[in-house]
């Protein structure tokens, strides 16, 4: 395929190649295992020395097909698509840490990956401290240890909305000699590529916006090929090394800038599986090829909502990066000229029962546990995904107790400013 390729034309194009005959729309190969001719064929696979098919745990052409797109979206020397958006992340950590390692992440991220960093991975042997995405390059210096091995971040954190500055957390990590990881599910690669700014490995739950339809459950890791895993040997001896579980194979030398994406592949969902089906691949690039269309919408809808809840006598604040008063504004047009996504988060005067009583009145946003698709839908964090924390984790994580989530949809505005009037008018 022709390179260079603008956004809107890979969104549609890119990933599958179709040869003369073959099916335009990619198809989906819903086949657990590949047939070859002989013993050879399959044993150069197994071996790393020849490309190929052999297990869906390992490799699928309706995924690979769709992981291509991500990657040429983002800039990437490739991806590897996961069974989930929590999978992604933990796999992107989990592939260059190990027992007594550590990361520095930012506290503005997603409940679930804070658990996962704060709590499941601390059970493996690997410590996480958190830090304020607004912090100090010197306060987040701070925080590094001699094995720490990478520093994590949000491109617009869930649910705060608040913007990670990628260029100078990029900076950080590597004057300390890591990687930047960044999750950008809100952003997407229309409307910000961090590795224009210099993070390394992106991450994204394709459950969002890139499905756009809340049809199917997946995870992405991409690779930039940009970080120089060589000259921090001794802190990655896992891609550095002979691998003794693969022939002792070296993956920085044997596979250079695929060196990450490979080792994600040949250990992580060897051991650990975390596949998406073909048949959810095939329906996430169905959402890719209008994800150009979509996010623009997103974007002037949720403009407008924020515009209206910040003239609501109801709403006590408004966190919407749009907005010309909000503090993240600079920010915005700096990694997000275009606009942001369709989230932002508000609270109301009152209390947490005010949010409920709120949320209960609407009648054409729903109350569900997604985000960032085609419907409009809100949430109280607080109440529903971070639950199981108290006041002041709920702070430390830059969720407050009075925060609603709200997730605006491509349905006409006009209808979703009405539903939101009509039940703050019942509170």
């Amino acid at each position: 395929m022709k390179k260079n390729l603008r956004p809107a034309t890979l969104c549609v194009q890119a990933g599958w190649e179709p040869k003369n005959g073959d099916p335009r729309v990619l198809p989906i190969v819903q086949s657990t295992t590949f047939k070859y001719d002989n013993s050879e064929e399959m044993a150069m696979l197994f071996d790393l020395k020849k490309d190929g098919y052999f297990y869906t745990r390992l490799q699928n052409p309706t995924n690979d097909a769709v992981a291509r797109k991500i990657a040429a979206l983002e800039g990437g020397v490739g991806a590897v698509l996961t069974s989930s958006g929590q999978a992604a992340n933990f796999y992107a950590v989990f592939n260059i840490c190990e027992a007594g390692d550590h990361i520095v992440a930012s506290n503005e991220i997603y409940g679930g990956t804070y658990n996962l960093f704060g709590v499941t991975m601390r059970k493996l042997g690997i410590d996480c401290t958190f830090v304020s995405p607004e912090a100090t390059e010197a306060e987040i210096e701070a925080a590094f240890r001699p094995n720490t091995k990478l520093l994590f971040g949000e491109t617009i954190s869930n649910p705060g909305c608040n913007i990670l500055d990628i260029e100078m957390f990029a900076r950080v990590a590597h004057r300390m000699g890591v990687p930047l990881v960044v999750d950008n599910t809100f952003a997407t690669p229309i409307n910000c590529r961090p590795f224009d700014w210099g993070a390394d490995i992106v991450t994204h739950s394709t459950t969002k916006y890139m499905d756009g339809h809340a049809t199917q459950v997946g995870g992405c890791v991409v690779d930039s090929g940009h970080f120089d895993w060589e000259a921090h040997a001794d802190k990655y001896p896992g891609l550095t090394t002979p691998d003794e579980s693969y022939h002792g194979l070296t993956y920085t030398r044997q596979f250079g800038q695929m060196a990450y994406c490979t080792k994600l592949v040949s250990q992580l969902m060897r051991d650990l599986g975390s596949i998406p089906a073909p048949q959810n691949s095939f329906l996430l690039n169905l959402g890719l090829e209008t994800l150009h269309l979509r996010m623009p919408q997103h974007c002037r809808n949720a403009q407008q909502v924020a515009e209206f809840l910040e003239a609501d006598p109801h709403v006590a604040w408004v966190r919407y990066s749009g907005l010309t008063s909000s503090p993240q504004h600079a920010l915005a047009q700096k990694y997000l000229p275009n606009g942001s996504c369709g989230v932002m988060a508000f609270g109301l005067k009152g209390n947490r029962q005010t949010a409920i009583d709120f949320m209960d009145a609407l009648q054409l946003i729903n109350i569900v546990t997604h985000v960032a698709d085609a419907r409009t839908c809100v949430l109280h964090p607080a109440s529903h995904t971070h639950r199981q924390m108290s006041d002041e984790q709920l702070r430390q994580a830059g969720v407050a107790p009075d925060l609603i989530r709200l997730s605006v949809g491509i349905e006409d505005v006009r209808d979703i400013i009405d539903d939101l009037k009509q039940a703050m008018d019942r509170i």
